[in-house]
């Protein structure tokens, strides 16, 4: 799923920043620059809104950034998370599936030495990202 809010940064002592997403309680994070602490904010973003999903948690809609309450100094921006994305970066566990197949099927595919694991994750990835 993509998601857009907005990141406030405030700056801190040797050039670092203390970024928190408003909208998403307790995603916060720093940087050591303002670009580090963007990167940051994205990969806390995505953490935060993956165990939202994962737990039926409720997501808050996106503040219009003219609406934000902030302090004098601290920077905004606007922060894209994609968690479908995250997923297949951080999310490698496997588990094991029971399908059928045609024995016909399952055969010429032994016989192209066909991975069916590989092609049915190949599959579904494309299949999921039509709905996220």
């Amino acid at each position: 799923m993509i998601y857009i809010y907005t990141a406030v940064f405030t700056p801190i002592g040797d050039g670092g920043y203390y970024a928190r997403v408003p909208d998403l309680p307790g995603c916060v994070t720093t940087g050591k620059s303002l670009a580090d602490a963007i990167d940051q904010i994205a990969d806390a973003m995505n953490a935060w809104l993956v165990v939202a999903e994962d737990e039926g948690l409720e997501i808050a809609s996106p503040t219009p950034q003219e609406q934000m309450e902030r302090a004098p100094g601290t920077v905004c921006s606007v922060i894209k998370a994609d968690t479908l994305s995250y997923r297949t970066r951080t999310d490698t566990r496997a588990t094991r599936k029971n399908v059928s197949l045609p024995i016909w099927m399952s055969q010429m595919a032994d016989k192209r030495g066909i991975n069916c694991s590989q092609l049915l994750q190949e599959a579904l990835r494309k299949k999921l990202e039509r709905y996220v």
